[in-house]
């Protein structure tokens, strides 16, 4: 055996375990509900083929449609305020000269790694409209809070604010977007007489558009995917006004039994978020600036 052979064999060698996996954890399962999205399945007795029937069941299912609705609401809410509240936090931490900044940029990523459960729960009790503090809080100055939790008008309100919890996460992505911008380009911008605003306009903006980019896929994604806050906190009520279109795959996979009907909403889900990174990723080539890029 030649040496090129025999380093072609230690190459699949070194990577059979990864392909193993790949192939029995992730394809196999990817496959499997497909098949599953074409059949009537309850987890007890054998599979019985129904075509596309999964799926057009979907436009009479009144849930299905609340669950969606949901979701596109509260994606809507997050994803813009978690990049513009995320680029505000990393500016403030790309201040220089600030004494301990170091320990305040671990601070404010600190919570973006706890346990979903954890920090659900602490909201909970920050929530609750009786003892929870932020209640309290507006008791003292005279406001009456609302039932934020148990309130279909302000549930995913709710929902939403505790999800702000994790803006460091983005910060973070920001923040070294920030730190790869030249510093020459804004003493350029000084020496031409541009302000602050101007400067950031046309400068900061511009050279982490790539990050923003990074950001608003990854906000998308995860935000169709929304599950532990509205399953621990309101397990989808008030009157399904939390119901998020995981929590309703959920309900219908394993509380339910409809397996099959549960892989038709999980393909579907699939797609949507597909169709959406394409569109953003197709949009990236009119906004999105990286350096050295001919344009």
């Amino acid at each position: 055996m030649n040496l090129e052979r025999r380093e072609e064999v230690n190459f699949y060698l070194c990577i059979s375990p990864w392909l193993l996996g790949f192939l029995v954890f992730i394809l196999g399962p990817i496959l499997a509900s497909f098949w599953f999205s074409l059949t009537r399945w309850d987890l007890l007795s054998p599979p019985r083929f129904v075509g596309m029937r999964n799926y057009t069941r979907m436009f009479e299912d009144e849930l299905f449609w609340t669950s969606l609705s949901v979701t596109v609401r509260y994606t809507l809410m997050y994803v813009p305020s978690e990049l513009i509240g995320g680029l505000l936090l990393a500016l403030l931490m790309n201040q220089r000269g600030v004494f301990g900044i170091r320990g305040l940029r671990t601070i404010y990523y600190l919570p973006s790694v706890l346990s979903g459960v954890a920090f659900v729960v602490v909201w909970m009790w920050l929530f609750h409209p009786e003892a929870g503090l932020i209640n309290s809080t507006l008791a003292r100055v005279g406001i009456d809070g609302p039932r934020w939790l148990t309130n279909p008008q302000t549930a995913l309100t709710a929902l939403w604010i505790m999800s702000l919890w994790g803006l460091g996460r983005t910060a973070l992505i920001f923040l070294a977007g920030l730190k790869q911008v030249p510093p020459e380009l804004y003493e350029a911008a000084a020496i031409d007489g541009a302000g602050t605003l101007p400067a950031f306009w046309n400068i900061t903006l511009p050279m982490i558009t790539p990050a923003i980019f990074f950001n608003l896929v990854l906000s998308i994604i995860a935000t169709f995917q929304t599950f532990t806050s509205a399953f621990v906190a309101t397990n989808g009520g008030p009157l399904d006004s939390t119901l998020f279109f995981v929590l309703y795959l959920y309900r219908r996979a394993f509380q339910m039994f409809t397996m099959g009907y549960a892989s038709a909403l999980a393909w579907v889900l699939f797609v949507v978020i597909l169709a959406l990174t394409l569109l953003v990723v197709r949009s990236g080539r009119w906004w999105v600036y990286y350096e050295g890029e001919a344009r």
